[in-house]
């Protein structure tokens, strides 16, 4: 039981919060409302039955007060007038009766042979029976003494009470009609309510939308004083964030290009060394000149495509594939490209400048006389692909690639650092790169990054 209602609770914990108001709203006026109509209606059938059984108990007090007995004759007699004609109308629906219990007897004309039950009751009271020819009635009775009779006499007045039950049924039916009309007004205007007192945070998850795909820089702060203050809160942080990445960024950079100085010093003085010592330390301050090289190229990437503002592809490439294309003519290499030049992605400008030109430059490096570059949307994705016809690689050389400062030919120029950096941007930007062996016999690299802009 406990397992089930924290699961219960779980999956209710992340409906949204206009759902749960809407179903608050439903819940009360599902219960409110029937309450509320079911005390009305028992308060206006027990005042309209009071009302109806004053009207007979003010005709019972004229009867009561017009009923003689005559000694000689022995018989009870009523002669006053009620002024409803209703009383002299054969089964009318409406009676009255004077009886002692035993042979004396007085009854309006309406009653005709019939006679009303009769029970003993010193006060007025009420009830419902069924009278002549199944009438339904409400009938009030009490008991007087009159004298000189011993014995009390019973005096009931009845009529028929199918009024009183169409006029509470009407009530009843307006009262519910009335109730649902209102719940409905009330079910719309909470919900216009709810919509408009929830306007704010949409309009906050729109800004929070456009700083993710870079059209902003900060949240809007005009806002109600709750969402304000979280957004100034949001604003701080995004600037903070931003601080920390550029400082971040700003560190490497200076650190690398600090080494880069010593780094030369030593170049030279290795050259000075004999001959036999001089390739292991080659060797190690090419490792070392690599690892700055990599890591100042990652510090320079922006990453989270998602914050950038969007840029078309083409505009930023072009001069990368301008110097690119004269570099391949001179090693006599044909470049072509596909490029959709109305696409625009959410991308840092250098980072895709990066990603494209270590791709071609690793592909004109180990080319034989073509390469190819084809970049295109798919959907939201960006398909980058890049193909040469050298020599290409297997299985087991395409995953050494990607891992920093592996070099697969050391007779070629090159860090090796190349293939290992587009990984690095293409996990940054939540990517993927597939490395396969080209038709034309090369290498063939496909990178899909969900950059594209809407």
């Amino acid at each position: 039981m406990r397992s089930a209602i924290t699961r219960w609770a779980q999956r209710w914990s992340t409906r949204s919060i206009t759902l749960r108001l809407l179903l608050a709203v439903l819940l009360m006026v599902l219960l409110a409302l029937p309450l509320a109509g079911w005390l009305l209606t028992h308060h206006y059938r027990t005042s309209a039955i009071h009302a109806f059984d004053e009207r007979l108990e003010t005709t019972l007090n004229v009867i009561i007060a017009g009923v003689t007995f005559d000694p000689i004759d022995q018989q009870i007699s009523f002669d006053r007038s009620l002024g409803d004609p209703r009383f002299e109308q054969v089964y009318s629906g409406w009676y009255w009766q004077i009886t002692d219990h035993d042979h004396l007897t007085k009854t309006s004309r309406s009653l005709w042979d019939q006679r009303l039950p009769v029970i003993d009751n010193k006060n007025v009271s009420a009830r419902t029976l069924r009278g002549p020819r199944g009438q339904q009635l409400r009938i009030v009775e009490r008991d007087i003494y009159l004298a000189p009779l011993e014995t009390p006499l019973h005096v009931s007045v009845a009529a028929r009470d199918n009024a009183l039950r169409e006029d509470i049924q009407q009530f009843q039916q307006a009262l519910w009609l009335g109730l649902g009309g209102l719940g409905a007004l009330l079910l719309g205007v909470l919900a216009l309510q709810v919509r408009w007192g929830l306007a704010p945070l949409r309009r906050m998850n729109v800004n929070l939308r456009e700083v993710e795909q870079g059209t902003s820089e900060r949240l809007d702060t005009h806002l109600p004083d709750e969402l304000a203050m979280l957004a100034e809160s949001m604003n701080a942080v995004l600037a903070r964030d931003q601080r920390l990445i550029e400082r971040s960024r700003h560190t490497a950079g200076n650190l690398a290009h600090a080494l880069k100085t010593p780094l030369s010093v030593m170049r030279l003085l290795v050259k000075q060394l004999p001959s036999e010592s001089r390739a292991h330390w080659e060797v190690e301050l090419s490792r070392i000149d690599n690892a700055v090289r990599h890591h100042l190229a990652r510090a320079s990437a922006a990453g989270e495509g998602a914050r950038f503002a969007p840029i078309t592809v083409q505009n930023t490439l072009a001069a990368l594939i301008a110097g690119l294309t004269r570099l391949a003519q001179r090693r006599h290499i044909r470049l072509r490209q596909n490029v959709d030049s109305s696409m625009r992605v959410h991308m840092d400008g250098q980072d895709l400048q990066e990603i494209v030109g270590n791709l071609l430059d690793n592909a004109l490096r180990w080319a034989t006389s073509e390469v190819s570059i084809g970049l295109q949307a798919d959907g939201q994705r960006l398909l980058l692909r890049v193909s040469d016809d050298g020599p290409g690689m297997s299985a087991q050389e395409c995953q050494a690639a990607v891992q920093r400062g592996k070099r697969l030919d050391e007779q070629r120029s090159g860090s090796g650092l190349g293939l290992a950096i587009v990984t690095d941007l293409v996990a940054l930007y939540q990517g993927q790169m597939h490395l396969q062996r080209a038709e034309a016999g090369g290498l063939d690299v496909v990178i899909e990054l969900p950059v594209v802009a809407r």
